[in-house]
C-alpha cells in the first residue's frame, strides 16, 4: 500500500511519540491501576483525539487511514491508550458528527475532538432491568440489579 506524505507524516510522528512518551511506561501503567493524563494531553495536541473529526468542529481533519495509522502505532505501545483514543475518536465522536444537533456539537463534540473532554461509553448485558451508577472513593461503580457490580475508571461528571 502506498502512504501518502501526510499519512507517512501522521505515522511516524505519532511512533516517535509513543516510542517515547508511551511504551516504557505501558507495563507500570498497567501494574499500578494508573491513567495517563499526561500523555493522554500530549495526545490531544497531537490531534488524535478526533482525527476524522473537521476541523470546524475541534478535530484534525485526516482520513480514516491516518486514523488506522495511528491508533496501530498506539497499540503497539499501549493497549489502553489506543482503545481510550479509538472509543474517543469512533464511538463517541463520529456519532455526535453524523447525528448531533448543531447546538450538541458546539457544546459535546468540539471539546471532544481536541481532547479537552474524554469521552467514553457503557455496555451493560441485555437482560440488565435496573442499571445505576455509584461514584466511591474516585472511581464509579456499575450496580446491575444487585447481583453484579463492574468498576468503571471515571471522574465525577460536571453538572452545569
Amino acid at each position: 500500500m502506498d502512504l501518502s506524505e501526510e499519512q507517512r507524516l501522521i505515522r511516524d510522528s505519532v511512533r516517535d511519540f509513543v516510542q517515547a512518551r508511551v511504551a516504557p511506561f505501558a507495563a507500570d501503567w498497567d501494574r499500578d491501576c494508573h491513567f495517563p493524563h499526561e500523555q493522554l494531553a500530549e495526545m490531544a495536541e497531537l490531534g488524535l483525539f478526533g482525527m476524522f473529526i473537521p476541523e470546524a468542529w475541534g478535530g484534525s481533519g485526516a482520513d480514516y487511514l491516518s486514523f488506522a495509522l495511528a491508533i496501530e502505532e498506539v497499540a503497539a505501545g499501549d493497549g489502553s491508550c489506543s482503545t481510550i483514543l479509538s472509543v474517543n475518536n469512533s464511538v463517541v465522536c463520529s456519532v455526535l458528527l453524523a447525528s448531533a444537533s448543531e447546538f450538541l456539537k458546539q457544546t459535546y463534540l468540539k471539546p471532544l475532538a481536541s481532547g479537552a473532554q474524554l469521552g467514553c461509553f457503557c455496555l451493560t448485558e441485555p437482560q440488565a432491568r435496573r442499571v445505576r451508577f455509584e461514584w466511591n472513593q474516585g472511581v464509579y461503580h456499575l450496580r446491575q440489579e444487585c447481583r453484579r457490580s463492574y468498576r468503571v475508571r471515571g471522574y465525577r461528571p460536571r453538572c452545569r
